[in-house]
């Protein structure tokens, strides 16, 4: 990831005198000298605001305006660190995420002041960024210079930010000032970022990926940065045109969600020159590069910034690629430890052992994890005994060590004591040409182990064809038998978290007991039909006497 030597709050300082255009958000352009100025003026503020002795940590509840990125870079000088309040969370939940994380002050909007009536936020005040009086109280600390706290150093706490689990509250991981200045560095050097280039973010910055991925390199080069509000797939060329944007980053159906907009016959007229994400998909990334001219790099880091893997030049399809420099990166069977053996591939590009082949991703060298905020439970998922970083994340390996995703640990899909990646059948119904997006998940089966569930929203404009759709499923090579689905929900569109991920636990917990379209082929069919009333119950009746029947969701 590079020297860790330096601290992010000077690259807050060398903005400093920089007239260029730094920062476009719809209408306005503020040049980095005036960003650096904002930022001082707002650690001005921040010092003056958090009370003697108490954690240096804010909470930031805003979209993307231009008073994030500027309290971010008030918060590095400051010597704070920031935690990005997800405004998708609501009441108890909400609450906790900023009393968790020792918020003493909280940054917001007038559109999320209704998040928080009636919240209990002892001790936090609460500033509201488009108000008179938060104008007024930032007018006394205009002309503020950058000046770095006492006592910052690369060590310094800088993000709180809140890692997506699936089961129990968020994790808060800590990212320090010397982290996130290395990570910037890094993804300078590895996509050739130059100061003339205009990093252009419409995913969440309360998320890690926008700050990390996005804003992190543009101020390691001196970028530009253009803001979206909200991520608008409708409003995504024109901005990315308008902005004159070079790179972008993307989590989870972004892509997708592109991909699903009407082709026009100047798609690839766009400045951009590269895309940066994950969850994109083999096919997906194919599609955008074709209609939009713009290479999509799909790359895997923990949020927690355990491990990470690199895409090199000869990274075979499918594949994400093998592990960056100074990771030690294994597959390890999550019950025994024991290294899985190699991937094995028929003819066809099917892994025909995955059974054996698929596990968890394990960094075995030295982690650029921080932990997690007042949280060692979870720290102890994390870094074991033996003080190899567990990501938690499913892969397998081939015999060269170019390592695929395989889905998240609790994914998991094991049909006939074979386990499946849910993210390998993903890719390959994504080829579906009237799919605008696909989930795969397991089901439980009657008797023992899972079945193989999807979820499909088609393209605008077509439907599901049961026919159509079986005889795609054969036509394709590397398809086993095992992963075709037995279950298939159709939705007009996907369920998704505000960072665009798939809501998976959502459609596991739902499973075939969720209203609208579903399908379903019984054992020993090959075409798809709608599954009945009846042969709901009868389903049910099966798992009742293979006493399984706990393992089903309540209606």
């Amino acid at each position: 990831m590079g020297s860790m030597t330096r601290t992010f709050a000077e690259l807050v300082q060398e903005r400093w005198g920089d007239h260029r255009p730094g920062l476009a958000y719809e209408d306005q352009v503020l040049s980095h000298h005036q960003v650096a100025a904002g930022a001082a003026a707002r650690a001005a503020l921040l010092a003056d605001l958090l009370p003697p002795g108490a954690e240096p940590h804010i909470g930031v509840l805003l979209d993307n305006t231009p008073e994030f990125p500027q309290w971010l870079s008030a918060a590095a000088l400051a010597g704070a660190a920031v935690a990005g309040i997800n405004p998708t969370r609501r009441g108890a939940e909400l609450a906790r995420d900023i009393t968790h994380t020792d918020c003493r002050v909280l940054v917001t909007e007038r559109s999320r002041l209704p998040l928080l009536d009636e919240l209990e936020l002892p001790g936090v005040r609460v500033l509201v960024t488009d108000t008179g009086a938060y104008a007024e109280l930032l007018a006394a600390y205009e002309g503020a210079q950058p000046q770095v706290a006492a006592g910052v150093g690369p060590d310094t706490r800088m993000l709180l930010y809140f890692t997506s689990g699936s089961t129990g509250a968020p994790k808060a991981a800590v990212c320090t000032q010397g982290r996130l200045a290395a990570a910037g560095r890094s993804l300078v050097d590895t996509f050739g970022v130059r100061a003339d280039d205009v990093h252009y973010i419409c995913m969440p910055l309360f998320h890690g990926n926008a700050v990390i991925a996005d804003w992190a390199p543009a101020m390691a080069a001196g970028a530009g940065v253009a803001l979206r509000r909200r991520f608008s797939a409708s409003h995504f060329l024109d901005d990315v045109r308008g902005f004159g944007a070079t790179y972008f980053t993307y989590v989870g159906r972004a892509v997708q969600y592109l991909l699903a907009t009407e082709e026009r016959p100047d798609d690839r007229d766009n400045p951009l020159r590269v895309g940066f994400g994950t969850e994109a998909g083999a096919v997906d990334a194919a599609r955008f590069e074709e209609r939009f001219g713009v290479r999509l790099v799909e790359g895997y880091g923990s949020s927690e910034g355990g491990a990470a893997v690199q895409r090199t030049a000869d990274t075979p399809a499918g594949a994400i690629g093998r592990a960056a420099p100074g990771d030690d990166l294994v597959v390890l069977d999550p019950e025994t430890g024991a290294a899985c053996p190699p991937a094995v591939f028929d003819a066809g590009g099917r892994l025909v052992n995955g059974g054996e082949a698929i596990g968890e991703l394990v960094n075995r060298g030295r982690s650029s994890f921080e932990g997690y905020w007042r949280n060692d439970a979870a720290y102890g998922e994390r870094v074991r005994a033996d003080g190899w970083y567990w990501t938690g994340d499913l892969f397998y390996r081939d015999a060269a060590g170019f390592l695929y995703f395989a889905g998240r640990g609790d994914d998991k899909v094991r049909v006939d004591s074979e386990n499946l990646a849910p993210a390998m059948i993903e890719n390959i119904l994504a080829r579906w040409p009237d799919a605008a997006a696909v989930a795969v998940y397991g089901v439980p089966d009657p008797v023992s182990g899972d079945q193989v569930m999807a979820t499909l929203a088609p393209r605008e404009g077509t439907g599901f064809d049961p026919l159509a759709f079986g005889e795609f499923l054969l036509a394709q090579g590397d398809l086993g038998t095992k992963m075709a689905p037995r279950f298939v929900r159709v939705v007009e569109r996907m369920p998704v978290t505000a960072t665009n991920k798939v809501r998976r636990g959502e459609l596991r917990r739902e499973g075939f007991w969720s209203g609208g379209e579903l399908w379903w082929r019984p054992a020993g069919e090959a075409t798809y039909r709608r599954l009945t009333e009846r042969e709901r119950d009868a389903l049910v009746g099966a798992y009742r006497e293979q006493g399984r029947e706990a393992l089903l969701q309540p209606h």
